[in-house]
């Protein structure tokens, strides 16, 4: 696929990287649901570097209103406040301006490593790595919920967790087709999530596919587009929901790893100490709002009758028993 804005980002990059001199072997990616990845190599001094362009759909800006997503423009901030806090994460090399001609975007480094669970959670490449990944996850969560989030406070908007149970809520209301086992979650959820005071910076979206795993460990985490302040268990809640497991239950980490290691991590990186109790609420939450998510994505297939809405709305029934086991039976 040939990018019609080749030449324009060309001309963009010439003034903000030292030494440019042109691109090369540039072609869009499949990942990325919602914005365009492109990778490509920039030729600096003779010798190529890997850069990946992240764009919004055509170019135009992201709509956010009525979503918790962010612009790009706040997205490459909050990586770069991230970075600066010792979070791994693909540094921001240029963020394009209007006049440059490319559309919303930024161009940030290109990292080796895999986003594809199956092949983290299974491959021969990443079985000695994969006991290390909790405890990296809880250093890495730890360094994420320290950003100080006063220079960023007029870009995000505070999400805590009874909103987080509002939205959903609503948005679970607003389907009129009840699912008793999710009725009972919002009523578990309320005075447990009402409680905390906690605000730090969240991700908003730690898991995999946004982690990208080498053999040497996590790489970097990507796409920051619904990061925001908040209570920092949402992060810590969202890796260790079982839908994000993708078949390996009892490895409560994405399925790769224990809790205790990532708490063990967490507070190693001068987190602060949670217990597993304090997680299971969030591990309700994330299963819940996975429900929900699954709803939408049925609601989705009776409009336009798609095949993979169908598939994930069906899904909604592993929630239920996830949620009956979190809350019923203890289990994680």
């Amino acid at each position: 696929m040939t990018a019609d804005f080749l030449p324009a980002l060309q001309s963009a990059l010439t003034g903000a990287i030292p030494g440019f001199e042109r691109i090369e072997k540039m072609r869009r990616l499949s990942g990325g649901a919602s914005q365009e990845t492109w990778a490509f190599d920039a030729i600096v001094e003779g010798k190529g570097e890997p850069l990946i362009l992240r764009r919004s759909p055509g170019g135009a800006e992201r709509v956010t209103v009525g979503s918790h997503a962010v612009t790009l423009e706040t997205e490459a901030l909050a990586i770069e406040s991230a970075r600066a806090q010792g979070v791994a994460a693909p540094r921001v090399r240029h963020l394009l301006k209007p006049e440059d001609g490319v559309g919303h975007s930024y161009v940030m480094d290109r990292l080796p490593g895999e986003t594809i669970a199956r092949k983290i959670l299974r491959d021969a490449e990443f079985a000695e790595v994969r006991p290390k990944l909790a405890r990296q996850c809880g250093e890495i969560l730890a360094r994420i919920h320290q950003v100080d989030v006063a220079p960023l406070r007029s870009a995000l908007t505070v999400i805590d967790g009874p909103a987080q149970l509002r939205r959903y809520r609503d948005l679970y209301d607003a389907y009129d087709y009840p699912h008793p086992v999710f009725e009972f979650a919002f009523k578990w959820l309320e005075p447990r999530m009402a409680s905390s005071g906690r605000q730090t910076l969240v991700h908003g979206d730690f898991r995999h596919g946004n982690l990208l795993i080498s053999p040497r460990g996590v790489e970097a985490a990507l796409d920051w587009e619904l990061t925001h302040i908040g209570d920092p268990l949402e992060d810590i809640g969202w890796i260790c929901t079982n839908s994000w497991r993708f078949g390996v239950a009892e490895k409560v980490v994405g399925g790769f790893g224990d809790l205790e290691d990532l708490l063990t991590g967490y507070e190693a990186a001068d987190g602060a100490h949670f217990t597993a109790e304090d997680v299971r609420t969030w591990i309700v939450y994330g299963s819940l709002k996975w429900g929900v998510m699954c709803m939408t994505m049925y609601q989705g297939f009776l409009r336009d009758g798609s095949v993979e809405r169908a598939a994930i709305g069906r899904r909604c029934s592993e929630t239920e028993i996830d949620l009956i086991n979190l809350i019923v039976h203890g289990r994680l």
